[in-house]
């Protein structure tokens, strides 16, 4: 989650952002009027005022009833907004292209958000079906190789985890904290992460920080299935994502005058 300013928050306009981000949250799974209103504990009666409003306004649908409610286009159009605007985003596309090319693996860029990262680019390989990596995802940074690429630029005492117990997405995620931190010294050591089979069985990820602030707060990694994933494939892997890493790098250092995004 962003950072607090201090300043004291606004009622409706804190109920109207949980609102959008539980809608967003559920996906193709519609939500009725009680259920939200329970969910969110806001009377009936407000929560449908804010509803209609939402409704009419484009950021929430109904269907033809009235009585199923979902994200609604205008959150489609905010999302791609921030995309568009994103300088280091818009710029790492070219580079995440020639390293998919040159691995045949699915490449992403992702951006840490409180205790998750998020996909904000992901080249897709044609080799094998899509997995569950798809831009706006969030994922929790403990479960996979962008997280602990970023994770591990904070000293074990400030890791910016939720509270325990940590969610698992697979068998193999590490949920214990000692196994973790055990997890992200090796990640310092070596310079990038490695995650099998902790998000999504059956697919293994190497993942690189990238240095252009200080933490860093966004990171690239190659997806690869466990079945595809030999020792001269995975050398090649870090081989190449580290070029694409210093480049990348070296393309965009801070630029004075460019806004320090919270």
């Amino acid at each position: 989650m962003p950072q607090s300013t201090g300043v004291p928050g606004v009622k409706s306009a804190a109920r109207t952002v949980a609102l959008l981000e539980l809608l967003a949250d559920r996906g193709d799974r519609a939500s009725r009027l009680d259920e939200l209103a329970a969910d969110l504990s806001v009377p009936r009666s407000s929560m449908y005022q804010l509803l209609q409003t939402l409704v009419d306004r484009g950021w929430v649908r109904s269907d033809t009833t009235g009585s199923l409610y979902g994200i609604g286009i205008r959150a489609l159009l905010t999302g791609t907004s921030y995309l568009d605007s994103d300088r280091h985003a818009r710029m790492v596309r070219p580079y995440l292209d020639e390293a998919s090319d040159a691995l045949g693996e699915t490449i992403h860029m992702a951006r840490r958000d409180g205790s998750d990262v998020v996909y904000l680019v992901t080249r897709e390989s044609h080799e094998y079906p899509r997995t569950i990596s798809r831009v706006g995802r969030r994922i929790p940074a403990h479960a996979n190789a962008l997280g602990k690429a970023l994770l591990a630029e904070y000293p074990d005492a400030g890791l910016p985890l939720p509270e325990l117990p940590l969610r698992a997405l697979t068998e193999n995620t590490l949920t214990d904290p000692a196994r973790l931190i055990a997890d992200l010294a090796a990640v310092r050591e070596r310079g990038y992460s490695i995650e099998r089979e902790e998000t999504v069985a059956g697919i293994a990820g190497f993942g690189f920080a990238l240095h252009y602030g200080s933490p860093a707060i966004d990171a690239i990694s190659c997806s690869v299935p466990v079945h595809r994933l030999t020792r001269d494939h995975e050398a090649r892997i870090v081989s190449v994502m580290r070029d694409v890493q210093t480049r990348i790098e070296t393309l965009l250092p801070p630029s004075a005058g460019d806004p320090d995004w919270r």
